[in-house]
């Protein structure tokens, strides 16, 4: 398993930067060797993709995700990867993105980039190239802005051990008499989609670039 860190410090606020990644049928637009991802689902994603002259293709999930902070990922076919993506201010208009990633090479052909550190200079690149992707812009292409809790939040599961949906409210999280209060335990919060004009909260489906 080899383990790939880098950040990059880009010129756009947090809420831009993360806005853009959420994006993933954009990803071609600035990552080397990725043909296509299709958006099969809010936290799933299908990817091809060539990787040291072998083309691959596999699905991927999100496994956590927290507007303007992080977004987490594992791919659910070889070649196994996963990582995350963090969102840091460091003023209003510069964010620095960290991505930390492991890859499992498979077959000597990828094996023998990885120790090339080939592996390494693509996602550097790639990195690179997201940051003159979104200054050249100077704003998204669209916001998802749904929240998937990780496994090991509290509230991340119905009584330990029935998952709850991206976007629902667990039973009880509510008390009575509070806004909100009234309403049937695992009531559904208003789905996430584009971000509209003036801030709004994001109605409908992740936006197909």
């Amino acid at each position: 398993m080899s383990t790939i860190e880098h950040s990059e410090d880009v010129r756009v606020p947090v809420r831009v930067a993360y806005n853009q990644w959420t994006q993933f049928e954009s990803f071609p637009e600035f990552m080397e060797g990725v043909e296509s991802v299709k958006q099969i689902s809010d936290t799933r994603t299908a990817w091809v993709a060539e990787i040291a002259g072998v083309k691959r293709e596999f699905e991927a999930e999100i496994t956590e995700q927290h507007p303007d902070e992080r977004v987490s990922w594992r791919s659910l076919d070889k070649p196994r990867q996963s990582g995350v993506v963090t969102f840091h201010r460091i003023d209003d208009g510069t964010t620095r993105v960290t991505l930390q990633m492991e890859y499992d090479p498979e077959g000597f052909a990828e094996t023998a980039a990885d120790w090339l550190q080939l592996v390494r200079m693509r996602v550097v690149g790639d990195m690179k190239r997201f940051k003159e992707f979104i200054e050249s812009r100077g704003g998204e292409t669209g916001a998802w802005r749904g929240d998937v809790p990780g496994p090991h939040q509290s509230g991340s599961t119905y009584g330990g051990d029935q998952p709850v949906p991206p976007g629902t409210v667990p039973p009880g999280t509510v008390p009575p008499g509070t806004v909100g209060g009234d309403q049937p335990p695992g009531g559904t919060l208003p789905p996430p989609g584009p971000m509209p004009p003036g801030g709004e909260p994001p109605q409908g489906p992740r936006p197909v670039v």
